[in-house]
C-alpha cells in the first residue's frame, strides 16, 4: 500500500490497526535484499510533518540574526527589557537587499585555454539584450560584482556600457566550478571527488560572503549585480531558499538570464525571477 493511502487510513482512525498499517508502509520504502540499504529511502515525505529539523525555516542562517549577536551573559539585570531592546535595534538591519544574478552570455566552448573562451558574436548580442533590460528596470544600481574568467568579464564589460557610473570589482570566488554532489546524479557531468572539494569550499565562501541580509548601517535599501556562472547560481539560489543544495543541477539557466533574489531585513528570502531571458527574441536565447 502506497504511504500516502495508509496516512489517509490513519487520518480516517480505522479501529484496531491504522498503527500497523502506517508502520507496513513505511517498510515498503525501504530497499529489498539487505545490503547497504540507502536510508533516504525510509524517511517519510515532508507533507506528514514527521520530519526532524527539516522545512523549518533557520532565522539565523546568515549568522545576523540580532539576537544571536548579543552576549546575553553580559546582560545588565537592573535595566532589564529596556536594555536589551536597544542593542537589539543596534543590530537589526533596515533595508532590503536585491540581488540579480545574471549568467554570462553565450561563449566559445572550444577554447583551449580560458582566456580563450570568448564571447561569440550572438553572445554579445545577449550582453546586450541584458544591458538593456537592467538599464529599463530604472533602478539605482549600488555596484557590479562579477567572475574574473573571461565569459564573465567580457559578459561585464558589454552591460556596464547600460549602467554608467555603477562601480565594479571582480572576484576569483564567483568562478565557476562544481559546488556539490548533485542529487541525483547525472551521466553526462561526473567531475572528479576533488574538484568538489575545491570548487565547494569556495563556492560556498561566496555565497556566505554576498548572500546575507543587510548590514545595520545599510539605510537604503541596495541593488546589487553578480554577473558570474549557471553552477553557482543555481547553488546560491539553493542555498539562499534553504533548499537541498544537491538539487542545484534540477534548475537550468540562459545564457545572460536574470535571476533576482530578495533578502528582507528580517532574513527573509524570496526568488523573484530565476533565470528570466523574456526580454530576448526567442532565437537569440541559448544555454550553452
Amino acid at each position: 500500500m502506497a504511504f500516502r493511502q495508509a496516512l489517509q487510513l490513519a487520518a480516517c482512525g480505522l479501529a484496531g490497526g491504522s498503527a500497523a498499517v502506517l508502520f507496513s508502509a513505511v517498510a515498503v520504502g525501504k530497499p529489498r535484499g539487505g545490503g547497504d540499504a540507502d536510508t533516504r529511502a525510509t524517511e517519510p515525505p515532508v507533507w506528514t510533518g514527521a520530519r526532524a529539523g527539516r522545512g523549518v525555516w533557520d532565522t539565523n542562517w546568515d549568522r545576523r540574526e540580532p539576537l544571536s549577536l548579543i552576549n546575553l551573559k553580559k546582560r545588565n539585570v537592573e535595566s532589564g527589557e529596556d536594555e536589551l531592546t536597544s542593542r537589539l535595534d543596534h543590530y537589526k538591519a533596515k533595508a532590503t537587499r536585491h540581488i540579480f544574478l545574471i549568467r554570462h552570455s553565450q561563449y566559445h566552448v572550444d577554447g583551449s585555454l580560458e582566456k580563450d573562451r570568448t564571447l561569440t558574436p550572438l553572445g554579445r548580442e545577449q550582453a546586450e539584450l541584458t544591458g538593456l533590460r537592467l538599464a529599463s528596470l530604472g533602478l539605482k544600481f549600488n555596484k557590479i560584482v562579477h567572475s574574473s574568467m573571461t565569459r564573465a568579464v567580457e559578459t561585464t564589460d558589454i552591460i556596464s556600457k547600460h549602467l554608467p557610473g555603477v562601480s565594479r570589482v571582480s572576484t576569483d570566488l564567483l568562478r565557476e566550478g562544481a559546488p556539490i554532489e548533485p542529487d541525483p546524479p547525472v551521466s553526462h557531468w561526473k567531475p572528479e571527488a576533488v574538484q568538489y572539494y575545491e570548487d565547494g569550499a569556495r563556492i560556498e565562501a561566496a555565497f556566505r560572503n554576498y548572500i546575507h541580509r543587510a548590514d545595520a548601517r545599510q539605510e537604503e535599501d541596495s541593488y546589487e549585480i553578480f554577473i558570474c556562472h549557471a553552477n553557482v547560481i543555481r547553488y546560491i539560489v539553493c542555498r539562499a531558499l534553504q533548499f537541498p543544495p544537491e538539487g542545484w543541477l534540477r534548475l537550468s539557466l540562459n545564457n545572460g538570464s536574470i535571476t533576482h533574489l530578495v533578502i528582507r531585513p528580517n532574513g527573509r528570502v524570496a526568488l523573484r525571477t530565476l533565470g528570466d531571458t523574456g526580454f530576448m527574441p526567442p532565437d537569440k536565447i541559448t544555454r550553452s
